[in-house]
């Protein structure tokens, strides 16, 4: 290509030049193959906050909304319109119509805070929700993060034809013989997005799907990124199958990873579960497994094994073992007296059953002595104790692991433990089927079952730490953000390694086929509180990260448990001896007996109820209306976002007083606006006093001015924005 535009480069006509190139380039532009599709009509937006205007846009709110009507008049809350494509006049009450916009005419966004949770105030990460529609959403983030995002993962309607999402305000199924070019048509202009926010020197978009649109999705993929290094992950969903009719039961999904640039996947200390050879010489996926010294599975209760029962005295800070007791008999163990400076450890359950250690405790002092037993962090008055069992054991005397330090606990460090892992493409992971950590996990937060199909909270956690377990401070978005599974997730990680991934999402609040049609008989209308607040958004997706962050349910009553996960498998069994029928003695056999293991020790010491010190701030996408709003009064709409823009650092500002300032200078958010240019001086010298102030906020509309502002303030990332705030944001433009 670049020798024939070299060659066009030498025709010495100019207009014969210009003719040659056009077409040539329309040429280039030909695909010979590729994936195909119906251009539907582009979406429009019902705008609920725009008052409705003469001569403007509007539709009904039960209606389509692309069937447009022009307003002629307004009398009261009687409004006489004309429809665009009949010119038919009809009459309809203010309550029943909404203002609309038609893709590619400007509208004005603004987020409009709704409610947020604090739980760790002394924390500047906050997380965000916005309820809006993903194609808005999308646009006001490529101003805000343009090639900053690390990592998108997204579940998009499936299109499975059970209405399960909207085209132009209209529930999509099974019977539109134009669904499937539909959801290419919506999945195009989001992705088309997407792709501006991606960091394109390291960042990975992350996409599932099943088998309804996983062919479609991969063609448009190789498509809308040359670029991008695609790959098909086939995982478990439910373990029991989904009946498809007349077919094979469904029990996997698919996830298509996009990578960009230097984006690997990261090597990690995985089970046995995630081998991808199953056999005993499989070095990709070992590592010292760590069991929980209290016994699970069968035979688990005191009564069971009463010579296990015993305390472990552990020093106050929670940091090492001080001595092992004596196996108890007596019906109160408070009477057992810790020695100074300790407290008694018992195998105590969930719920505060007693149960029973797995070993002896004289064979738990040999280990200890030995370095093969761990504590886990310490939580109030109990700390989790982990052991190694023999088979463990033996690959540590073999020399297969090489002891290379201890821990503050005695337990040994193993620095030549195959921790990585690059898995196969097919998961079998029972934490990832959505019974146990998606349905169950939301029903113990609502008491109630509110969404269909959530994600495994687990499934979330694996797929998108293999991204961004290196780096800490990763921004993650999920613009079809469903239940809110993904930012649950993404606490999940921060509160293993302690970092400080900040995650955006964004949802539409629509309601279920099934409650719209209640409501509307009921005479409530899409933008009234009754309908919004039975939307995803409100319901679902904000209610459960309350919950979640807060450790509390709907109700406000302490989760239960922890975030632990156990799988079957079948363990030796130390405490049996097999004893042969004929000769009454002992037999050379290993016992075996069905037990449990811990998939995520780590996860395993986070309890339920400690919530995530974490908060997040709950946005709705609003529109502001340009006519009716005076010149350079919109800053107090617009603050939320220049703080988005700032990176959403500390909580969200508000603006108390309808007097525009002369400048803001907030050192907790780390930025400053200065307002009115006349003040430059005084907002110089506040920014020396504040060097922690990152991002800078000018309001001029001489470019030359802010050139000679900024000067002082390298190594900040300064913005113009100009008299005219509304300007600065608009979208919805058609690029």
């Amino acid at each position: 290509m670049a020798l024939l535009q070299d060659l066009i480069q030498q025709i010495d006509d100019p207009v014969l030049r210009e003719r040659i190139m056009q077409e040539t380039e329309k040429l280039v532009k030909q695909k010979k193959f590729g994936l195909v599709f119906e251009e539907h009509l582009p979406e429009c937006t019902p705008l609920y906050d725009v008052p409705v205007r003469v001569g403007g846009k509007v539709a009904l709110k039960t209606g389509y909304v692309s069937d447009i009507y022009i307003v002629l008049k307004i009398d009261e809350d009687t409004v006489l319109c004309d429809r665009r494509e009949t010119h038919e006049q009809k009459t309809f009450q203010m309550s029943d119509i909404v203002a609309v916009a038609e893709f590619g005419e400007p509208i004005y966004p603004t987020l409009k805070p709704l409610d947020f949770v604090e739980n760790a105030p002394d924390s500047d990460l906050w997380h965000t929700l916005i309820e809006a529609d993903n194609y808005h959403a999308l646009q006001l983030l490529e101003y805000l993060y343009a090639e900053k995002v690390d990592c998108i993962y997204i579940d998009p309607p499936y299109n499975t034809g059970a209405k399960d999402w909207k085209y132009n305000n209209d529930y999509v199924d099974s019977s539109d013989a134009y669904r499937h070019s539909k959801w290419l048509s919506m999945m195009e202009k989001r992705l088309k997005l997407a792709k501006k926010l991606l960091n394109p020197d390291d960042s990975v978009l992350i996409v599932t799907i099943d088998e309804k649109e996983y062919l479609h999705l991969g063609c448009l993929l190789e498509e809308m990124f040359p670029d991008g290094r695609i790959q098909m992950i086939s995982t478990l969903t439910n373990s029991r199958g989904v009946a498809r009719d007349n077919g094979f039961a469904r029990v996997d999904e698919y996830i298509f990873v996009v990578q960009f640039g230097a984006s690997s996947v990261n090597r990690l200390p995985l089970g046995d579960e995630w081998r991808v050879n199953v056999k005993e010489n499989d070095t990709r996926v070992t590592h010292l497994r760590w069991s929980m010294l209290i016994r699970s599975g069968s035979n688990y209760l005191r009564k069971d094994s009463i010579n296990q029962f015993y305390p472990i005295f552990v020093y106050n800070d929670g940091k090492k073992i001080h001595s092992v007791g004596e196996p108890y008999y007596g019906n109160n163990r408070e009477d057992v007296s810790a020695p100074e400076g300790t407290f008694a450890v018992w195998p105590l359950r969930r719920g505060g059953e007693e149960g029973n250690w797995q070993i002896s405790n004289i064979n738990l002092r040999e280990l200890i002595k030995q370095g093969y037993v761990m504590l886990g962090r310490k939580k109030g008055n109990s700390v989790p104790i982990y052991y190694l069992k023999k088979g463990e054991i033996a690959k540590v005397k073999a020399g297969t692991y090489q002891i290379a330090g201890y821990r503050e606990d005695g337990s040994i460090i193993s620095d030549t433990e195959v921790r990585s892992l690059v898995t196969g493409t097919q998961w079998r992971i029972g934490s990832h089927d959505a019974s146990t950590g998606g349905t169950n996990l939301l029903k113990s937060m609502f008491g109630s079952s509110r969404f269909t199909f959530p994600k495994s909270v687990y499934a979330v956690h694996d797929t998108i730490r293999f991204f961004v377990a290196n780096k800490p401070n990763a921004l993650i978005v999920d613009f079809f953000a469903g239940s809110g599974t993904t930012l649950h997730a993404v606490n999940l990680l921060n509160a293993v390694d302690n970092g400080h991934r900040r995650c955006i999402l964004v949802t539409n609040n629509e309601v279920s086929v099934d409650e719209a049609k209640t409501l509307d008989r009921q005479g409530i209308k899409p933008g009234d509180d009754a309908w919004n607040n039975l939307g995803i958004a409100r319901h679902v997706t904000w209610p459960r990260t309350v919950s979640s962050i807060t450790g509390r349910d709907v109700h406000g009553n302490a989760l239960a448990g922890n975030y632990g996960f156990e799988s079957d498998c079948y363990e030796i069994d130390d405490s049996v001896t097999a004893v042969s029928n004929a000769t009454g003695k002992p037999m050379k056999t290993t016992i075996y007996r069905k037990g449990k293991r811990q998939m995520y020790p780590e996860l395993s010491e986070l309890q339920t109820a400690d919530g995530f010190k974490a908060n997040t701030v709950f946005f709705k996408l609003s529109f502001l209306d340009k006519t009716s709003i005076a010149l350079g009064r919109q800053f107090k709409e617009l603050l939320p976002i220049l703080w988005m823009k700032g990176g959403a650092i500390g909580k969200c500002p508000v603006l108390e007083s309808e007097k525009l300032p002369d400048m803001l200078v907030l050192p907790k958010n780390k930025m400053a606006v200065l307002i009115d240019e006349i003040f430059y001086p005084e907002f110089e010298q506040q920014l020396a006093q504040h060097p922690e102030i990152q991002t800078v906020f000018i309001v001029t509309d001489s470019e030359a001015a802010y050139r000679e502002m900024i000067r002082a303030y390298e190594g900040k990332d300064c913005y113009q924005l100009y008299r005219d705030y509304l300007d600065n944001f608009r979208i919805n433009t058609g690029r």
